[in-house]
């Protein structure tokens, strides 16, 4: 571990003289490449040099042990149990710093929500969740576009599709795919009976161009005129457009915008991230109960969380985590959530890694 630590460190150093130099710097595209290069190792040499500054204060005052001075030699006992103490902690931080990095985290994800057993209750439910997830990327800093969004009658959504933007947000929410339970009384409940009702949600990596070999050959686009409300226009303009992905079978529809080309553009969006995700749970099937020992398959019909609203309950059933702060996190307050599945994920995955070893 350490001799690979050492070659990250070198590796870093490197990068920095090439990013001090005008040449590299009149390059813009490879300037990019180099700055990202270094920022993803920054914070794995940050850590090495922290646990190397500690070993050598641990040596230093292991020689004063053997001072004149019994103050000083009381001052260096108490520094090496406090850098034994902590160094642990960071031999831990730097395994999981050195794990293979999913080459998707960096990326912007599809937030893919539906309304499910319940009916209107399941849709309002799809709504709070929305709103959720809205709520966390705004503490997060990210941009949240809605693509497109089917409404039901009480105001929650059948369906809710969003790009959500912004600093690695697919390595925070990757894990939350699957069925989200909800335990509580409904507005239009009138004896105060609790209900059980579930949402969906899928979480995907967006996909540019250069990840998916799309032809326009596999395309099939099919426009129509749009239903709901929108007035005149609905009526006389077939803005709406249906994409087909012929080999995969995947259709994506969108009707939101009035314009035929945005609701195009909406929809590729869409297509192709999941033609990507389809194309990466294919090539990754082989690996699927690895994958599912680390915080569970992610599949939609996988119930994965329950929200109790009179109990002010939150259960993530994949890692036996309750907490009772509901509220909290509904009004986006994910990250002990987040915190404890990606933690829950790196244990799993060191514990692989020894095993393979």
């Amino acid at each position: 571990m350490f001799a690979k630590l050492e070659n990250l460190e070198l590796k870093f150093e490197d990068l920095e003289q090439q990013l001090s130099s005008a040449e590299v710097f009149n390059d813009q595209d490879r300037y990019r490449k180099l700055t990202k290069a270094h920022a993803d190792l920054k914070q794995v040499v940050d850590a090495f040099r922290r646990y190397k500054e500690m070993k050598q204060n641990l040596a230093d005052n292991k020689e004063l042990l053997g001072d004149s001075d019994h103050e000083i030699r009381a001052m260096a006992h108490e520094e090496i149990k406090a850098i034994e103490a902590a160094l642990p902690d960071i031999e831990q931080e730097l395994k999981i710093l050195l794990l293979p990095r999913d080459p998707m985290d960096d990326k912007n994800i599809l937030l893919e929500i539906r309304a499910g057993t319940g009916g209107e209750e399941a849709s309002l439910f799809a709504a709070d969740l929305f709103r959720m997830y809205t709520r966390y990327a705004e503490i997060m800093g990210w941009k949240v576009e809605v693509l497109s969004a089917s409404d039901s009658d009480t105001g929650g959504y059948k369906e809710i599709i969003a790009l959500i933007a912004g600093d690695k947000v697919y390595s925070r929410l990757k894990y939350e795919s699957g069925t989200h339970r909800v335990q509580r009384v409904p507005a239009t409940e009138a004896q105060g009976r609790i209900h059980t009702s579930a949402a969906t949600v899928a979480v995907m990596p967006e996909a540019e161009e250069v990840d998916v070999d799309i032809r326009p050959d596999d395309l099939r686009i099919d426009v129509y005129r749009a239903s709901g409300a929108g007035g005149q226009h609905v009526n006389k303009t077939e803005s709406a457009v249906r994409i087909t992905h012929i080999p995969t079978g995947i259709v994506v529809a969108c009707q939101d915008e009035k314009s035929q080309h945005k609701n195009k553009a909406k929809a590729m969006k869409v297509l192709i991230s999941r033609v990507l995700q389809a194309e990466q749970e294919r090539a990754h099937s082989v690996i699927a109960d690895a994958r599912r020992a680390l915080v569970g398959s992610g599949d939609r019909s996988e119930r994965i969380r329950t929200y109790n609203y009179p109990q002010s309950r939150i259960t993530d059933h994949r890692i036996n985590l309750t907490l009772y702060s509901l509220d909290k996190v509904m009004e986006g307050e994910l990250a002990p959530l987040v915190d404890a599945l990606v933690t829950h994920a790196q244990t799993e995955a060191l514990k692989a890694q020894a095993d393979a070893s």
